[in-house]
């Protein structure tokens, strides 16, 4: 499918509609039409002379103004309402550890919901290559491993909703229960909490402001954006690393800024960076704000190194610095720790009988994928032993009531 996108980079509903297809993984191309009188045209021919953006054009002659998540969603083909209302097991969740979790699950005999607000694979999926994932002695991209987990989850006969909200967890007697945002409540034995996390923000002036327009966290998506063009990484981790090499491919240019006074990647990441030519590491600066144009446009990174300001040009920012985790929507039902983290005992079941996590968002674990794909089976294996005598007693009670 051919997608063309016309808008700006100010604008916030093309902000949203570009993390979406980014996040499904949707490959598009956008028109800024501030600076092309081409693609205004574009935008007043299928809006009766208004320009009213994002316009998106595809390939088969349709066109959606200003589309909500939900229109998106339907254009694409993707299944955002579940064919039961009751499930043995609904994972919230679709990374390594969610569907892992669901596909083993499943091979146990429990019918298995998995819930994704964004795009299957989690942050998996969006990342450039995984290197480090047994089984793969080359690497993966981010994409062919999300699509070999979903393909392999509903071969087990995994049920999966993408880019659908959950707005709520809770319980329910005997039963636990998921709402989404199209109002619809599915009841389970089991709930697996696989949230995962989300990259941290830098919290400096001018951040917010720029975030889409200037200020990304996901290289993949957004890296294309800047072909031609300087960039910054902010970030020592292999993270920034990683993301760094691949922005290398669009980027005339890329700056990798760390507050540390050495990079804390891998050796081998490390020598990577060391060893490209259209890299440099700059050490020991803390970032404090950003610089914009006349325009509004990114400018400058804004740094402080032993007590002086100084300027690192960019025309856009890509942040690493760490992981929050996607624990608010739960924070009210089960523990969490002093970061946020989900709290759960050894057996991966947090402090609500029936509610279980894996992966980024439980505390302790080591926000790899390889540990969250274990985590997973684990947790389904958890699963299986809590379902199985609640399962059996509702079977009883319905032979028993001649049902």
């Amino acid at each position: 499918m051919t997608i063309l996108m016309y808008g700006t980079t100010w604008c916030s509903d093309c902000k949203r509609a570009k993390q979406f297809l980014g996040e499904q993984r949707v490959p598009y191309d956008f028109v800024d039409v501030d600076g092309d009188p081409a693609g205004r045209a574009v935008v007043q021919a299928h809006n009766g002379g208004k320009d009213v953006i994002p316009t998106i054009v595809f390939d088969d002659g349709s066109v959606l103004v200003e589309p909500s998540n939900a229109e998106l969603a339907a254009k694409l083909g993707l299944q955002t309402t579940a064919k039961n209302a009751f499930y043995d097991l609904v994972v919230v969740g679709s990374g390594p550890a969610g569907l892992t979790a669901a596909l083993y699950a499943a091979r146990e005999g429990l019918s298995v919901l998995v819930v994704e607000r964004g795009g299957v694979g989690g942050q998996a999926g969006v990342t450039e290559r995984l290197d480090n994932f047994p089984g793969f002695p080359e690497g993966v991209t981010g994409a062919e491993f999300a699509d070999r987990l979903r393909a392999q989850a509903e071969r087990f006969g995994v049920e999966i909703l993408s880019a659908q909200e959950v707005t709520a967890v809770g319980t329910d007697g005997q039963y636990r229960t998921v709402t989404t945002g199209d109002g619809a409540t599915y009841a389970a034995f089991a709930v697996l909490l696989a949230l995962g996390s989300t990259y941290r923000r830098l919290g400096i002036d001018g951040e917010d402001d720029l975030i889409g327009a200037g200020v990304h966290f996901c290289a993949t998506c957004d890296g294309a954006f800047y072909r031609g063009r300087r960039v910054v990484v902010i970030g020592g981790g292999n993270s920034a690393g990683e993301e760094s090499v691949f922005l290398t491919r669009f980027a005339e240019h890329v700056t990798v800024v760390t507050r540390d006074d050495a990079l804390t990647a891998s050796k081998i990441v490390v020598a990577k960076l060391e060893e490209h030519p259209a890299i440099d590491v700059v050490t020991g600066a803390n970032p404090v704000g950003f610089a914009t144009d006349d325009a509004g446009r990114l400018r400058a990174l804004v740094v402080e190194r032993a007590g002086e300001r100084s300027e690192i040009a960019a025309d856009g920012a890509f942040v690493f610095i760490g992981l929050s985790p996607n624990s608010a929507l739960v924070r009210d039902l089960v523990e969490v720790d002093g970061a946020g983290f989900v709290v759960a005992d050894p057996g991966m079941q947090t402090s609500v009988p029936g509610v279980f996590v894996a992966g980024d968002v439980r505390s302790g674990s080591t926000k790899q994928a390889a540990s969250a794909a274990g985590e997973g089976a684990a947790a389904a294996l958890a699963v299986r032993r809590y379902v199985e005598p609640l399962a059996s007693g509702v079977r009883t009670t319905l032979v028993e009531a001649g049902v």
